[in-house]
């Protein structure tokens, strides 16, 4: 392989898109002694800026909650632009939705943290996650919706 045939994945930009930090029940919410419940949803996308630079966004929405009222809720969306040139076409998927956000989520956690102690409570801390386990159960449902539309479609 030539030196202009090896692959290249480079970041370009790694930068906070977009930041949302709601305590709707402030100041009452600080005097409850339960601590919270917190649910974690996430999810990513990437999106062509041209035809070899790419913007991948990762979503991360932490909600707590002390019995009916809402606690806090922080939404983070850490952006990356990474150019990718001479990887073939089927392994762009994986790289965008597995790659990408591995190299984002670490930032993205911090950003959670800070935003939740600056909202006045203690840091959430996200555990690792798994990206590769995320695509291919994505595929999964994917493929088995497919697969039920075409029986539907056949009957």
């Amino acid at each position: 392989m030539s030196e202009q045939e090896a692959p290249v994945f480079s970041i370009e930009k790694l930068y906070v898109k977009d930041l949302s930090v709601e305590v709707p029940n402030a100041p009452a919410i600080f005097l409850e002694q339960s601590a919270p419940e917190i649910t974690i949803q996430m999810q990513s996308g990437a999106q062509p800026l041209n035809e070899e630079v790419f913007e991948v966004l990762l979503t991360v929405t932490v909600t707590a909650r002390i019995g009916e009222k809402v606690a806090f809720l922080v939404e983070a969306g850490q952006a990356g632009i990474f150019r990718v040139r001479n990887v073939p076409q089927e392994d762009m998927p994986p790289l965008l939705s597995i790659g990408c956000p591995n190299i984002l989520f670490p930032y993205a956690r911090e950003v959670i943290s800070d935003a939740v102690i600056r909202a006045g409570f203690a840091p959430v801390l996200l555990q690792p996650v798994n990206f590769e386990t995320l695509y291919f159960q994505r595929l999964e449902q994917e493929n088995a919706a497919a697969a039920g539309t075409a029986e539907t479609t056949l009957q």
